[in-house]
Parts: structure tokens; C-alpha cells; sequence
């Protein structure tokens, strides 16, 4: 793994950032995940914001649509920047009722991770990455907190999370 810090960093990041990413980066060590975890002074919390800080387009982005389902399970839809997550057909692939958005407070107490910073993996929950995501060799992703990203191959988030890999967009 590789540590990208300081990008425009025009003050310290506030020291909860500094946690969650600490216990992001020690997951992706202890999993040999192959990936640049980047620390911004700016918010990523939104891909437009992401994409600003990065220096890159919204095409280069995966969101991680955290859910929830009628039985509390925690389930992870990752898409592509541009694309929503279809709450109907995460039921139908994981044959369930009930899906819904997680909100921000169940976000962080589920993943131990603040919405808007929301990692790829790194906590136990349901993983489905929609198949465009393979489209690129390259994306970026929530790194911890909502003000870091990991630049990552597709294929090593779904070694980090063990994900399905089904449509799941709208």
C-alpha cells in the first residue's frame, strides 16, 4: 500500500479523520491490498468533491451505497460515480425485502466509518460491486474519512471484500 499525504493540505486533519483512516490503512496492510490511500485538506465527502480534490473526473469514482435490509443486514452497492444503486434489484440478488439507504448514524456505528468517507471494504456487511466498475483500470474510492480517498483497481476491492459481482445499477 502506498501512503499519499498532504495534497493541498493547508491544515491538519481533524483528529477523528486521522483515526478512521489510521484503522483503514492498518486493514489494508494486514490484507495485503495493493492500493494509494490519499489525504486531502478539502472535503471528498460528495464524488464532485472528489473528484476536485483528486484532480480527476467523476467517471473515476466508485460509490459505496451503504443499505440496509429488512432484517438489519448491512449491504454495500458499489457503482460507478455516475450511476445509483437499484435498491429493487440488490432485494432480487440477495433475495430480500425491505432494502433501504442506511442513514449517516447507522452508516458509522455498521462500518465504524463516517458517511462520505465510507471505504470499499474493511467491515463486515454484504458486498455487491455492480460490473461496470470493471470497465476501468483504475478508481477511486472512500478512504476513511471525508477527507481521504484509495486509488484502486477493481479487482483488489473485491479481494478486500469478497464482494458478488452482479447489475445492481439503475
Amino acid at each position: 500500500m502506498k501512503i499519499v499525504s498532504g495534497f493541498e493540505r493547508r491544515s491538519a486533519p481533524m483528529e477523528t479523520d486521522s483515526h478512521y483512516e489510521d484503522t483503514f490503512k492498518s486493514f489494508m496492510t494486514e490484507k495485503g491490498i495493493d492500493a494509494e490511500h490519499l489525504t486531502f485538506s478539502q472535503s471528498t465527502h460528495s464524488v464532485a468533491e472528489a473528484a476536485e480534490a483528486a484532480g480527476v473526473t467523476a467517471r473515476d469514482f466508485v460509490k459505496n451505497i451503504c443499505m440496509v435490509d429488512g432484517i438489519g443486514r448491512l449491504i454495500v452497492g458499489i457503482v460507478k460515480g455516475e450511476d445509483r444503486v437499484s435498491t429493487s434489484r440488490v432485494a432480487k440478488v440477495l433475495n430480500t425485502e425491505g432494502v433501504r439507504t442506511a442513514t449517516p448514524e447507522e452508516i458509522l456505528e455498521m462500518t465504524g466509518y463516517p458517511c462520505g468517507g465510507t471505504p470499499s471494504f474493511g467491515y463486515s456487511a454484504t458486498f455487491l460491486v455492480d460490473q461496470k466498475v470493471f470497465e476501468m483500470e483504475y478508481v477511486y474510492t472512500g478512504g476513511g474519512s471525508e477527507r481521504s480517498l484509495v486509488k484502486i483497481r477493481p479487482s483488489e476491492i473485491v479481494k478486500g471484500n469478497r464482494a458478488e459481482v452482479v447489475r445492481i445499477r439503475k
